[in-house]
């Protein structure tokens, strides 16, 4: 199974950040091809190799830890970068999108990292402790990991390769898992081939718990700054604000709401850029753009989003800049996730 893209979109411009890396990952495999003749000169590809791969021996004594960094953007064959960066691409552009463009390359660097001290505790214990390791797959088993708490509904679209080839989609709820699981199998087995599974198998459940936790504390943070308990009853007594018919601001008053469906439990996620603010709120009710109408109150701070169909509605708190302007400017609904995006005048 081979992904070629996911149906997630993206609402924060170019993944620079992504295509940088695959960039960087091409341009040093092209000069790695130089320098070793297209891998045919045994000796140059030993120094390069030994230079700069990660050597678990080296790595846990402290020394050449910068190799853990120059290894992870080093492959040893075409087949080894295009499958990498395929992945790469096809999942690393939302993540960049979430975290931001700094963030997403802290964390794939830390993912890269954590994943070649795994690798290298095992190959330490195994006694392979001396053959160097490269390739991007430690760091970007984190960004699967990651991608899996963050979009778990996203839909993977993937070509099958058996007695025929076909492309399907698949959900990265069981496409990911599947995958993590096949790794699993062949780290247990003692299938190498010269690939370091612990890696994959480290990078994996760092980036997994990385974004569990990112999410969590987010979540836990917005609730005690953003969402005290008392805020519900004093909007309570409050007018409710009026929708139109589409999803910019508006003055009409003629489509009073009832409060009874007011959806007191959503803790939603807040992303501010500098022109725009994303209000993301996961509602596995609803699947169209067209089910939404929001709303944002200047008097109270407030975002009101109303689901049509169900009748639910959600009034979120949203902090800004002293004299900005708030307007909401785009509704998107994907995998059940409602994204709101205010621009800030």
């Amino acid at each position: 199974m081979f992904p070629i893209h996911d149906d997630t979109p993206r609402l924060n411009g170019r993944p620079y950040v992504n295509y940088g890396l695959i960039g960087m990952n091409v341009v040093i495999f092209i000069y790695e091809v130089i320098v070793t003749s297209n891998f045919s000169n045994r000796s140059a590809v030993i120094a390069l190799f030994y230079n700069y791969g990660s050597i678990p021996d080296l790595v846990l004594s402290g020394q050449n830890l910068g190799s853990l960094f120059s290894s992870m953007f080093m492959h040893g064959s075409i087949l080894h970068l295009l499958g990498n960066m395929f992945f790469l691409y096809v999942f690393g552009d939302n993540l960049e999108d979430r975290f931001g463009h700094f963030k997403y390359l802290m964390l794939y660097l830390f993912w890269g990292v954590m994943a070649a001290f795994a690798h290298s505790i095992y190959a330490v214990a195994t006694g392979e402790g001396g053959i160097p390791a490269i390739g991007a797959s430690g760091a970007i088993s984190g960004v699967l990991g990651a991608y899996l708490i963050f979009f778990p509904h996203a839909k993977i679209h993937t070509i099958i390769f058996a007695f025929f080839i076909t492309t399907v989609r698949i959900p990265a709820i069981a496409y990911i898992p599947f995958w993590f699981i096949m790794q699993l199998v062949f780290a247990f087995i003692g299938q190498s081939g010269g690939v370091a599974y612990l890696a994959h198998i480290g990078g994996f459940i760092i980036g997994l718990g990385t974004a569990f936790g990112w999410k969590f504390f987010s979540n836990m943070f917005f609730k005690q700054k953003q969402y005290p308990s008392q805020n519900y009853r004093r909007r309570s007594s409050i007018s409710p604000p009026s929708f139109s018919n589409d999803s910019s601001n508006s003055n009409d008053h003629s489509k009073p709401m009832n409060t009874d469906n007011l959806e007191k439990s959503i803790i939603p996620e807040i992303i501010t850029g500098e022109k725009f603010i994303d209000v993301i709120v996961e509602d596995r009710t609803t699947l169209s753009d067209s089910q939404i109408q929001a709303n944002f109150d200047e008097s109270i701070n407030t975002l009101s989003i109303l689901i049509i169909d169900t009748n639910k509605r959600y009034d979120i708190l949203v902090p800004h800049p002293a004299n900005t302007i708030l307007r909401v400017s785009s509704v998107s609904v994907r995998n059940g996730i409602i994204r709101i995006r205010l621009d800030v005048n």
